[in-house]
């Protein structure tokens, strides 16, 4: 019988090596023969799985996003049935910053994509088609809570959909030790409570 070869897996643990390179080393020394070095691999072997460094990158932050919204996911399960949308809202932007070892990872990939995509045009479209889809769903939260009257109806879910992805720019400012983790996350609370709290009574 022969042996049956994971490739989704194999893929997978590139990706994860690549993100340690990137979290040790920075963006500069991001290349496949590092990565397949890191990943106890030769370089054909990684080679039979991503044609490219573009491809490799490509597939690590696609992965890195997957891991983002199974994190979400697990923390929405922790909030029971019909959570709050603040809260819902205060639980992705946390995941967003580099608040533990995973997100800290995804984070600087975040980084490292988004330098790779100024100077790749397949790159680019494929960061920008994920943020945008990213900023859809967040309005969709939005304009959500105002229908179910959580948020006043007339707030604008575009221009605060863009406020609070501001918030995720933290991330450099943790990363350099400019602000403590507690201190993004005493922003965002605060920033949450003066979003939901002009709600006005119904009748």
């Amino acid at each position: 019988m022969p042996k049956q070869v994971d490739h989704r897996g194999r893929r997978e643990a590139i990706a994860r090596a690549l993100w340690r390179v990137v979290e040790r080393r920075g963006v500069t020394h991001l290349t496949m023969r590092v990565v397949a070095q890191e990943a106890g691999i030769s370089l054909g072997q990684l080679q039979h799985y991503f044609a490219s460094r573009a491809a490799m990158l490509s597939f690590a932050m696609d992965f890195a996003s997957e891991q983002t919204a199974l994190r979400v996911e697990r923390g929405l399960e922790r909030l029971g049935d019909r959570p709050h949308p603040r809260d819902v809202l205060r639980l992705t932007l946390a995941e967003m910053l580099p608040l533990h070892a995973d997100a800290r990872a995804t984070s600087r990939m975040n980084a490292a994509y988004v330098l790779e995509a100024l100077h790749d045009e397949a790159v680019h479209e494929q960061a920008r088609r994920g943020l945008v889809q990213g900023r859809a769903l967040v309005e969709r939260l939005l304009r959500q809570a105002i229908a179910d009257g959580h948020l006043a109806a007339d707030r604008d879910p575009a221009a605060e959909t863009d406020l609070l992805l501001a918030l995720t720019g933290f991330s450099p400012l943790i990363e350099l030790n400019v602000i403590a983790p507690r201190d993004a996350l005493a922003a965002i609370d605060l920033h949450l409570d003066r979003l939901f709290s002009d709600v006005r009574p119904q009748g």
